[in-house]
């Protein structure tokens, strides 16, 4: 499991560029946390058992893709530690779980920035929005979805 930090830093609106692309994580999937975040929150028999999941579409113990979103979250977070935070997001669109993720992955992020929009009615924020696509350790992308994030614009003075 990745570890956040607490530290406040934000990064301006200003500071993102259509096209600019950022890589991080390097999150290491276990069976037993597969079988874990299923017995709560998805228990399908592909999530929970190896033996009947060698029976399924899949072929094997896959994680839940709510997990692999939440796995993504956990990424995402440490790299806002690192690099710098948004103040919140209105939601994601075009969720896709496009490969199965299985124990033994290493799941890593690219980020990519399509669109920059400052806000009409309040103009100290703006809305980023990123395409965002999980890989494996094989390189193969195994979920995509466009990410939205609120950042301040610099004149707010939480950018800086």
């Amino acid at each position: 499991m990745l570890e956040a930090t607490n530290k406040l830093k934000y990064i301006p609106f200003e500071n993102f560029k259509i096209g600019q692309k950022q890589n991080f994580g390097a999150y290491e999937v276990t069976q037993e946390e597969i079988i874990e975040f299923a017995s709560k929150y998805d228990p399908q028999f592909f999530h929970l058992d190896h033996a009947e999941a060698k029976q399924s579409l899949f072929g094997g113990l896959c994680a839940s893709g709510w997990h692999t979103c939440a796995m993504t979250m956990s990424m995402m977070v440490v790299n806002m530690d690192a690099n710098g935070r948004s103040l919140g997001s209105p939601g994601i669109d075009s969720l896709r779980w496009l490969r199965p993720v299985f124990p033994g992955d290493v799941l890593s992020v690219q980020m990519e920035v399509l669109d920059t929009i400052p806000s009409k009615s309040r103009p100290n924020i703006g809305v980023v929005v990123s395409k965002v696509s999980v890989s494996n350790h094989k390189e193969d992308v195994v979920m995509e979805f466009t990410s939205k994030g609120i950042f301040s614009r610099s004149e707010d003075g939480l950018g800086e």
